[in-house]
């Protein structure tokens, strides 16, 4: 049997490394192929698992699927990424929810009180919905390479789709992503350079 040997450094295999990180690229030409929703549910339920402070989970979903309400997103969307849309298997609008803490009775339940703390301090809560979705929107992406998909994320000033279809929700949207199999090996431009670890940290 054959040893499945860890990268250098990690405690995940080069195969999983090259799957999540390496040569995952962002992709803008998908194949065919549908996405599930067993398939996002699967992604989900594995991200949901992911840190956020207090476990506060502000992130929600809008699955965009079906062709009306791929007209009405492609119509909100910046003229450059309308065709990205229209052709997509399927879209995810990712938001935030400012009222977030209407739930922390259930994902809080050893710090009493955490519901009422955020209910008082609008611009805190605001500061909290939108930092801690944007992390898990990097879950999010990374879990979806681990379900063997692809994604393009979008982001963009998404006013005109929270009219469109968070009227009554409040969310909040701040990033599209496309989500699919890649079409072949040429769907990019070749990798830009990475900056490497030492010219990123500081060591004390």
């Amino acid at each position: 049997m054959t040893e499945t040997l860890e990268a250098p450094g990690l405690a995940i295999d080069d195969a999983t490394a090259d799957r999540l990180f390496r040569t995952a690229r962002t992709v803008t030409t998908f194949a065919g192929s549908d996405v599930t929703d067993e398939q996002l549910a699967a992604v989900y339920d594995l991200i949901k698992w992911g840190p956020t402070s207090m476990n506060v989970s502000p992130l929600r979903v809008l699955v965009v699927r079906t062709p009306e309400a791929r007209e009405r997103l492609v119509a909100n969307m910046p003229e450059g990424n309308r065709e990205r849309v229209a052709n997509a298997p399927v879209s995810l609008v990712l938001a935030y929810d400012p009222e977030f803490h209407e739930r922390l009775d259930v994902l809080v339940p050893h710090l009493p009180g955490a519901r009422e703390m955020f209910a008082a301090d609008d611009e805190a809560r605001a500061s909290a919905a939108r930092t801690n979705a944007l992390l898990q929107a990097g879950y999010l992406i990374v879990g979806l390479r681990a379900a063997g998909l692809s994604a393009g994320p979008m982001h963009g000033i998404y006013d005109g789709i929270d009219a469109e279809f968070f009227t009554e929700s409040g969310w909040k949207g701040f990033l599209v992503v496309n989500v699919g199999s890649a079409e072949g090996a040429e769907t990019s431009r070749p990798r830009a350079p990475r900056l490497e670890f030492d010219e990123v940290s500081q060591v004390v």
